[in-house]
């Protein structure tokens, strides 16, 4: 899956970056509009084309607004939520990553998404990065088999290969005494699917 741009799993054309932008809003929008939002970018030219084929099929509306035209998602049309369930596919894999992690015998503390999957900023060839936040008390054979299988499940339902940073809370205060600049990335940039922020500690400053 393309993480910064998931619906092109199943419009893997400009029409897919165009109708991203539109169910990614209630506002109706210009075609120079629509143009500056798509990722990855594309020409104002071929916007105008896509919405011109999208309104002949009703699935775009067009409103004069002066010399230009407001386009928006007809969310009445027989294919609107198809739509806009295309354009929450990163949403379906975060909620499928906490229901599977939620039902473990030992469940995590925190799962966090990091890396280009949580600034959507990476392609179909992304991994997957996770910091897992382990409990205090586990079964280490049980834990290792559950995060193995979490790996390989988010490779099924993504097509991106999965890789897990495993940490204890002790293992993160260590890793910010130490100034792990990955720490700082991670409050930054991450997702945090379970838990708060505040379980990854900020990394000290080096001298």
């Amino acid at each position: 899956m393309d993480v910064a741009n998931p619906i092109s799993c199943v419009v893997p054309s400009t029409h897919g970056a165009v109708l991203g932008v539109l169910a990614g809003t209630t506002e109706p929008l210009t075609g120079r509009g629509v143009a500056e939002l798509t990722r990855p970018h594309i020409s104002k030219s071929q916007v105008s084309l896509v919405l011109r084929d999208l309104t002949e099929q009703g699935l775009v509306t067009s409103t004069p607004a002066g010399r230009s035209k407001l386009f928006a998602l007809n969310r009445d049309h027989v294919a609107a939520p198809v739509v806009v369930a295309a354009t929450r596919l990163r949403q379906e894999l975060w909620d499928r990553i906490v229901a599977r992690a939620s039902g473990w015998r030992y469940p995590p503390v925190g799962v966090v998404v990091f890396g280009s999957a949580a600034r959507g900023d990476g392609d179909r060839r992304s991994d997957i990065d996770l910091l897992v936040v382990r409990p205090k008390v586990v079964d280490d054979e049980q834990w290792q088999q559950d995060l193995a299988d979490l790996s390989q499940a988010v490779l099924a339902w993504s097509g991106n290969p999965c890789e897990i940073l495993d940490r204890s809370a002790g293992d993160l205060a260590q890793m910010a005494g130490a100034g792990e600049r990955l720490l700082t990335e991670i409050r930054r940039d991450g997702r945090f699917l379970l838990g708060s922020r505040s379980l990854v500690p900020a990394p000290a400053r080096r001298p």
